[in-house]
């Protein structure tokens, strides 16, 4: 079981700017918990998302000497993938990769088509720097543009991504709440089966309500790479429900408790970030 902390997307869609000093604090103690890898920023436009403006400067903050945690930075184009490689203590570079043309051209300000040929440049630059490339399967579960949606239409795309541009890691992702246990079952069993050799992951943006069943169907699916944020801050701002935001990891810690499932994260160091989250999140939400 890989869990993935996301402080990235918690809080790039706060309106007041999160002094690098308070972000590197609150990532810090995220190091000391033992997730998988921590989504801790992005090398994308300061126009298009200023909270991430300081990635760098928080970056060299970071005390990476006794974690095992990965550090994954989020890129949007080829100059912030080259911007990314060049810092040794990141592991993992990610990519929206969209299923939505709309969503693909509002994100990224390119066309599927466009986007499928960044990914392979991005492939080629992490492989000549030793990083790993995560492609995040924008609007996986459905979209609200009325853009052509099925399971098979992504099937396809996540094909075309692993034999053409070798991608190992997928994160099917759910950008504005509308995955149910009706489309995440079935999807993630069907690209699992379909692709083995692909590390599946689920990326679910929810509704206090919702968390639970998503969570669980992706499990019982066969999805072992979950992505969440602590209180389940952040979200998808395009997202129409204001109460649609990441899957809170506290919750599906618990869930994962009650089903036997082991995480070996440090509990102590755990709950201090919570605490955490909590006053930073509500100081400058």
């Amino acid at each position: 079981m890989k869990i993935i902390e996301c402080p990235r997307d918690a809080m790039q869609g706060l309106q007041d700017f999160v002094p690098t000093a308070d972000k590197i604090e609150y990532i810090n103690s995220l190091l000391k918990v033992g997730f998988d890898a921590i989504d801790f920023g992005s090398f994308v436009s300061e126009k298009a998302v200023p909270q991430m403006k300081d990635t760098v400067e928080v970056l060299a903050g970071l005390d990476l000497s006794e974690t095992k945690s990965k550090l994954l930075a989020i890129v949007a184009n080829k100059k912030g993938a080259e911007m990314a490689v060049q810092q040794a203590s990141i592991s993992y570079l990610g990519y929206p990769f969209s299923v939505s043309e709309t969503f693909q051209l509002r994100n990224t300000n390119k066309t599927i088509t466009e986007s499928f040929a960044l990914v392979s440049d991005i492939q080629e630059l992490c492989h000549s720097t030793n990083k790993k490339l995560v492609v995040y399967l924008s609007m996986a579960f459905g979209n609200p543009y009325g853009d052509a949606w099925s399971i098979d239409e992504v099937a396809e795309w996540c094909s075309k991504l692993q034999k053409q541009c070798a991608v190992k890691t997928m994160a099917l992702s759910d950008t504005v709440g509308v995955s149910t246990p009706e489309n995440i079952k079935p999807l993630f069993e069907t690209m699992i089966a379909a692709l083995p050799q692909v590390e599946f992951g689920a990326h679910l943006h929810t509704t206090p309500d919702k968390w639970r069943e998503k969570a669980e169907s992706a499990y019982l699916a066969g999805c072992r790479r979950f992505d969440g944020a602590l209180n389940g801050f952040g979200g998808c701002p395009m997202a129409a429900d204001e109460l649609t935001g990441n899957m809170p990891t506290e919750k599906m810690l618990e869930l994962f408790e009650e089903m036997g499932v082991k995480t070996d994260l440090d509990s102590q160091s755990f709950e201090k970030s919570l605490e955490m989250a909590g006053r930073i999140f509500g100081r400058y939400s």
